[in-house]
């Protein structure tokens, strides 16, 4: 798929608060919603900031679009996000009714677009979100191996398991 220079400045938002929550410790992972070429909300992981263990970045501008809109349903919508979302964050796409993903790079153990599971391309599910993947996903990897690579030398060598680190 080829994308816009919209979908280019999106991502590049999303990747900014990607480094914010690295910068607060959190996993670098940002998101950014839009409609048309508005942006609706944009933000970055804050499980350990906020301890919530739901407090992924997709989930926070999800939440931030519906109390702005009014409405947990947030059609016609486009969701850019600097890594694959879970499970968790796919079922609430399709609760939201987000129309459109974009995701930079894949997740290996808790991926659940393509890396663990189609999630989105389940047929049986009462809403369809069209995905594209690989946007900025060269500079969301670094960034998501710099990050592990920072915390294992914290930590003396141990190994989180993430596949970045």
């Amino acid at each position: 798929m080829s994308f816009s220079e919209w979908d280019e400045r999106c991502m590049t938002l999303a990747l900014e608060e990607a480094r914010r929550a690295a910068d607060r410790g959190e996993v670098p992972v940002g998101a950014v919603l839009t409609r048309g070429e508005r942006v609706l909300a944009h933000g970055g992981n804050a499980q350990i900031e906020l301890h919530d263990a739901t407090a992924h970045a997709e989930i926070r501008v999800l939440r931030e679009a519906g109390v702005r809109d009014g409405n947990y349903r947030l059609p016609g919508t486009t969701l850019y996000v600097t890594l694959e979302p879970c499970t968790m964050c796919c079922g609430a796409l399709v609760h939201a009714r987000v129309e459109t993903l974009i995701f930079a790079t894949r997740e290996p153990r808790a991926g659940a677009v393509v890396s663990t599971a189609g999630a989105l391309d389940n047929g049986s599910l009462n809403h369809s979100v069209t995905w594209s993947e690989g946007l900025l996903g060269a500079e969301s990897g670094e960034l998501l191996r710099a990050f592990f690579q920072q915390r294992r030398v914290g930590q003396h060598g141990d190994h989180d398991g993430s596949e970045y680190g």
